[in-house]
């Protein structure tokens, strides 16, 4: 079973960029599926953030307010999220995974994520 990897800072400054990389292990992200960003907030569901496709189209959650962008380094297999602009509301946990807005059958283990100063 594919297991997504995801890395980046665990403590982000209020008002700054929050990036994180998901490596896709095997395949390759540009022939098929879709490769998304959810998040879950402390004591709350899941949140779709958006996806990147295998074509390179791109959708976003519109209750981010457009402060997230997914891109991809089709080299490496891999993708990933920056999210601008962040305040402590964005603390949470951050999974990518294979699905579009609602399915998602494989993912990542989860990287925490706490924006304070």
């Amino acid at each position: 079973q594919v297991q997504l990897q995801e890395s980046g800072p665990g403590l982000v400054k209020p008002s700054q960029t929050l990036s994180l990389t998901c490596i896709v292990p095997g395949g390759s992200i540009t022939t098929t599926y879709y490769w998304s960003w959810i998040r879950q907030l402390p004591g709350k569901g899941l949140e779709w953030i958006g996806y990147i496709a295998y074509s390179g189209d791109t959708a976003y959650n519109p209750s981010l307010n457009w402060r997230a962008s997914i891109s991809r380094h089709t080299s490496k297999n891999q993708f990933t999220l920056q999210l601008t602009s962040v305040t402590p509301e964005d603390t949470a946990v951050y999974y990518c995974a294979r699905g579009k807005t609602l399915d998602f059958d494989v993912w990542g283990q989860g990287t925490p994520v706490s924006v304070s100063s």
